[in-house]
């Protein structure tokens, strides 16, 4: 089968042996998304070796259960040990023995089949195309910020970036009823968020809101985009981190004094759940359509991933 694999540091196209599905499920992929942090991957992060890709939607061929056999599926991409107190508790996301779908020790999604565990696997609404059933994860990955932060009605919100994480993040908790500002350089981009009735500004004039936020959202992609996160911080603010990136973060000169006086709190937030995402989509309450750009066979992964870090350019799938 073919599949998109990264290879010290190289990005090729090859024929790999199919998965053999084991005590896992086997499943066709019908689409697969690229993001940031398959660009990353490429680029050394996680030092990572094999098929790259965790955006995925596809068809179950093969699993211990028959009932769920021909199904059309997403998956949550972090599979545990199943031993430890935090599998046996239902979340394998922290889990220390876990491998995670083309990221860690896991072959992923942008390939002919990838294989899971069953219980990774979610069922998608028949009502759901499989372009928006895609951004299940990167949407889990937005909608865990609440999971992580109690977002408020009352609470002004920033989210620095407008790429496709970004756009999702403010449009998640836009949904919660709080004030969200959406910062970025991209006209045409901020444009989809202001569609949705959410405020935009360039990193320019957000630069002038300090001190404004109860919480900031990080999504910006840049090591360096912490520092101005910080000062849009109110006493108490909560900034919360999403982006990750190859070699080691540059915080900037970051005063600690005022991280302790101002009593700010710094949070990480990595994956979020698969089903609230799903019920998002199923109701239609994200602009989806507007975060697609573009698609190509997964015989042409060396070029799509070329495309997808291209400046402007949003999600690019991959159909195998």
């Amino acid at each position: 089968m073919l599949a998109l694999q990264v290879d010290k540091k190289k990005l090729l196209v090859r024929d790999v042996d199919q998965p053999e599905p084991g005590a896992e499920a086997l499943v066709r992929v019908l689409l697969s998304g690229i993001c940031n942090t398959d660009l990353e991957i490429a680029r050394g992060y996680a030092g990572f070796k094999g098929t790259i890709g965790h955006e995925f939607v596809g068809i179950v061929e093969e699993a211990s259960d028959k009932s769920v056999v021909g199904r059309r599926v997403v998956g949550e991409i972090n599979a545990g040990c199943g031993d430890c107190e935090l599998c046996k508790g239902g979340d394998a996301r922290h889990c220390p023995g876990r491998t995670v779908l083309g990221i860690l020790g896991r072959d992923g999604s942008h390939a002919e089949l990838l294989r899971l565990p069953l219980t990774n696997l979610v069922p998608v609404p028949d009502s759901v195309v499989d372009e928006h059933a895609v951004f299940a994860e990167p949407l889990g990955a937005a909608c865990g910020i609440m999971e992580r932060v109690a977002i408020k009605r009352t609470h002004n919100v920033a989210v620095i970036g407008d790429g496709k994480l970004g756009l999702l993040c403010a449009q998640a908790i836009a949904l919660t009823g709080a004030n969200v500002l959406l910062i970025g350089k991209h006209a045409e981009k901020l444009r989809i968020a202001e569609r949705r009735g959410i405020e935009t500004l360039s990193p320019a004039m957000g630069a002038k809101r300090k001190r404004q936020f109860d919480v900031v959202v990080e999504a910006s992609g840049s090591p360096t985009g912490v520092t101005g996160a910080l000062d849009m911080l109110r006493p108490r603010g909560t900034l919360v981190l999403k982006s990750t990136f190859e070699g080691p973060a540059r915080m900037g000169e970051i005063n600690q004094a005022r991280l302790v006086v101002d009593e700010i709190s710094i949070i990480g937030s990595r994956c979020g759940r698969l089903q609230p995402a799903l019920d998002l989509l199923k109701k239609g309450a994200l602009d989806i359509d507007s975060l697609i750009s573009e698609e190509y066979p997964l015989a042409r992964g060396v070029h799509a991933m070329g495309r997808a870090g291209k400046k402007g350019v949003l999600k690019v799938f991959l159909r195998p």
